[in-house]
């Protein structure tokens, strides 16, 4: 797959590119990335842009480790107006809305975004696939064990990559038979995983390219990082960079982040790296 139409917009995901985080929520992980009013949030939106980034994933829901779930009312009320005030200012840029609801994903279609990217895959709402597949736009679906309330307590795989690889089998199977044109596929670091099992799924993540999907990656500031640097998460950008690296060698074509100009500079020197001799 060289491209993805998003709602007519032609997304070239044959080379690597970046997605930006914004989070509208009130209890982000990373301090850097706290609730903005709108002055804040078209400022922050438009250095991002600025700074390289091909996508911005705009969520309104935390999924950090025992992160609580919200009402869709709720969420709902914090990613509108962020998609609508970016949209607005920056009608070319794609958008993606970040959740597992197919409500809110519809409501953010209409209000200007272009991709839908559901951490759960359609696990958590049996009507997303189909809502998905209505839509015509891209759809990122995510390898999670479990719910974010709980992922986190035991995960346990007998082999991990394997499991992964044949869960995507199946979801795009599925995806694809509802009239999904345009898929992404995300390991889910950090969702259901130790340490250890998100180190063997980077360390092989090429293996996911014969699945022929764009490979998103999120390890952006993850306890994958921090807890094996020993830091607080605001200190990982450099491990965050480290990381990233290794998994556009792996295969990765989108890298989800909170720090898009690092990001994009990796991109760079990454292309740089394939194109000599």
């Amino acid at each position: 797959m060289n491209s993805i139409n998003c709602k007519g917009k032609l997304i070239n995901v044959s080379q690597p590119m970046v997605m930006g985080i914004i989070n509208a929520t009130p209890d982000s992980f990373y301090e850097g990335h706290l609730k903005l009013n709108t002055e804040q949030l078209i400022q922050f939106a438009g250095q991002m842009i600025n700074s390289g980034a091909g996508i911005l994933d705009i969520g309104g829901i935390s999924t950090k480790p025992g992160s609580n779930p919200i009402s869709i009312e709720e969420e709902i009320d914090r990613v509108l107006p962020a998609i609508e005030s970016i949209h607005s200012v920056f009608p070319e840029m794609v958008l993606s809305i970040d959740t597992h609801s197919s409500k809110v994903a519809k409501e953010a279609v209409k209000a200007g975004a272009s991709i839908i990217n559901d951490i759960s895959a359609g696990n958590l709402d049996e009507q997303m696939i189909e809502t998905v597949a209505s839509l015509q736009v891209p759809y990122i679906i995510m390898h999670m064990q479990g719910v974010p309330s709980e992922m986190q307590k035991n995960p346990v795989y007998k082999e991990v990559v394997k499991e992964v690889l044949d869960f995507f089998i199946l979801k795009i199977e599925s995806c694809s038979k509802a009239g999904i044109k345009d898929l992404i596929i995300d390991p889910g670091f950090g969702f259901g995983k130790t340490i250890e099992h998100n180190f063997q799924l980077l360390k092989e993540l090429s293996a996911l390219t014969i699945l022929n999907k764009p490979i998103l990656v999120g390890l952006s500031r993850k306890s994958i990082i921090y807890k094996t640097l020993n830091v607080a998460a605001i200190e990982a950008l450099n491990g965050t960079t480290v990381l990233n690296t290794i998994a556009l060698l792996n295969g990765a074509r989108i890298l989800r982040v909170h720090d898009v100009k690092e990001a994009t500079e990796a991109v760079r020197l990454f292309n740089a790296y394939k194109k000599a001799p």
